[in-house]
């Protein structure tokens, strides 16, 4: 399974036990929507290719979830899961209503503001930072905004568009480098 056909799901934090089990954070809306995984695809820290493995026992809290995987038997076996990122295939996304969305499917909309129009498209959306940030392509510049209730006023998926209020001087920051 390639990534770019797939999402992440969340990421080991930790064993859990002496038997192998693990700690998982969920990223996700819907955390009951995963109860009942069968596999996933781990991604280990610094690594490129996803690895299946298969579930034997998941336990949901909130967010969080204690995870058996097969053939994981020990914990010094589960602390090299330690760091991994959780991927699932785009098809097992939960279907979304409306104007929905999911991040990942912001990439390539337009990027609209309220006083100086089009802008841009969205070339990816980083996760990774304590804020979430929109990375536009601008000018041949990457800017990146921030995804607060403030500058991001409205996101249409009939017209795969983000609407934006950019606070005065932000692009001025990235064009006058």
């Amino acid at each position: 399974m390639k990534i770019d056909a797939c999402f992440e799901l969340g990421y080991v934090t930790g064993t859990y036990g002496i038997s192998g089990a693990v700690h998982i954070l969920l990223d996700s809306d819907r955390p009951t929507h995963y109860r009942d995984l069968e596999s996933v695809f781990l991604l280990p820290k610094g690594g490129k290719t996803l690895i299946p493995f298969f579930i034997q026992e998941i336990k949901l809290n909130g967010l969080k979830a204690v995870v058996r995987f097969e053939e994981i038997t020990s914990k010094d076996q589960a602390r090299k899961l330690v760091g991994a990122a959780l991927y699932l295939p785009l098809e097992q996304l939960p279907q979304l209503h409306g104007d929905e969305f999911y991040y990942h499917e912001l990439v390539g909309w337009s990027v609209t503001d309220t006083k100086l129009g089009l802008l841009g498209t969205v070339a990816s959306v980083n996760l990774q930072s304590p804020q979430i940030l929109l990375v536009m392509e601008y000018q041949g510049y990457e800017v990146l905004i921030p995804f607060t209730d403030e500058i991001v006023l409205k996101i249409s998926r009939d017209q795969q568009d983000v609407n934006v209020s950019l606070p005065d001087g932000l692009l001025d920051v990235y064009l006058n480098q």
